[in-house]
C-alpha cells in the first residue's frame, strides 16, 4: 500500500451541488431557490422558532412553578437496603455511596434514612436525618442512630 493510492470508501464523498449551470442541469436560473422572496435572498430565512412576528408561544403561555435555591437535597436510603448488612457495620454517607445502596443526588447535603422495610441486625447508622420510624427501628434492633452534619 502506498499513500498515493489511498482513497475514501465508495460513497463516502459526494460531489458538490453545482448551481446556476443551465436549464438542463435542473438547477439553472434560480438555482433551486424559486422566485424572489425572503428565502431566495442571500442570508435569507428566519431563526428557528420564529412565528412570523406574532407573539411566540413561549411568551403567550404563563409561567408556573417556583424553584427554591435554598432547598436541601438528601441521598435517601431505606432500612430494607440495610437489612442484608452484617451486624456491627457502621453505615454512613461514604459507606452507602461505595456499596451503591442509594442513588447520588446533585448538590446533596448528606444522608437521610427512611423506615421502609424491616431491620433485624444491630447497626451503627450515621446520617444527617432520620425519619421517626427509621430511628425507632434501628434502636429496636439494638443499633444506634447518630445525627451528623
Amino acid at each position: 500500500m502506498r499513500i498515493d493510492t489511498l482513497s475514501p470508501a465508495e460513497g463516502a464523498r459526494t460531489s458538490v451541488k453545482r448551481l446556476g449551470r443551465g436549464i438542463g442541469s435542473g438547477l439553472g436560473k434560480t438555482s433551486g431557490k424559486g422566485h424572489k422572496g425572503q428565502w431566495a435572498r442571500s442570508g435569507g430565512g428566519v431563526r428557528p422558532g420564529f412565528e412570523g412576528g406574532q407573539m411566540p408561544i413561549a411568551r403567550r403561555l404563563p409561567k408556573r412553578g417556583f424553584h427554591n435555591k435554598f432547598r436541601k437535597e438528601y441521598v435517601i436510603v431505606n432500612l430494607g437496603e440495610l437489612a442484608e448488612l452484617p451486624a456491627g457495620t457502621v453505615v454512613d454517607y461514604g459507606f452507602v455511596m461505595e456499596n451503591g445502596l442509594a442513588k447520588s443526588v446533585k448538590n446533596n447535603v448528606g444522608l437521610k434514612v427512611l423506615g421502609d422495610g424491616e431491620l433485624s441486625v444491630s447497626l451503627t447508622v450515621k446520617a444527617a436525618k432520620f425519619s421517626a420510624k427509621a430511628k425507632a427501628a434501628i434502636e429496636a434492633a439494638g443499633g444506634t442512630a447518630e445525627v451528623v452534619e
